[in-house]
């Protein structure tokens, strides 16, 4: 083998080195972590029937959420999403805690649940109807032809210009 082919078979040999190493970081799986629950220890120092909204935040910090139709829940919530490559992000783990309350102010229940067990907790609904079902704005340009009128267009308000 002569040194000019030598030197070619270790300069590809680094290309694919670097090529391999460059694959296979671009497929590590990257964790990340939104939003937060609290530990069973601060959990444990809660007291059903005697600790109120204020002793609760006070000892565990600010809910994620409150209760959408009322005062009387509190949800803290923390989302696990694995980002692998290309493919869209994917929920590995969340937990939803749902601390209620009664009429009185005081705790009543303290719940966790988790991606297994498949409930839908719907914290914050933001839907906004914009009354168009359907229609593309083509067809809402073409749909508009017949209503304009020249005086709107030109806004001389039906005084005569001169």
């Amino acid at each position: 083998m002569s040194r000019i082919t030598a030197k070619y078979a270790k300069r590809a040999r680094a290309v694919s080195l670097m090529g391999v190493l460059m694959v296979s970081v671009a497929c590590t799986p990257i964790n990340r972590y939104h939003g937060f629950v609290p530990s069973q220890a601060e959990l444990d120092a809660l007291t059903v029937g005697v600790d109120t909204r204020d002793s609760v935040v006070a000892a565990v910090g600010q809910p994620t959420s409150q209760g959408a139709l009322g005062n009387d829940t509190l949800y803290y919530v923390s989302s696990q999403f694995r980002y692998f490559g290309a493919l869209p992000p994917r929920e590995v783990e969340r937990q939803v805690l749902a601390i209620s309350f009664d009429t009185g102010g005081r705790v009543r229940n303290i719940e966790r649940f988790t991606l297994e067990d498949g409930r839908i907790v719907v914290l914050d609904r933001r839907v906004t109807d914009d009354g168009i079902e359907d229609v593309t704005f083509l067809g809402q340009l073409f749909g508009s032809f017949g209503r304009v009128d020249a005086g709107q267009i030109i806004g001389d308000g039906g005084q005569d210009p001169f």
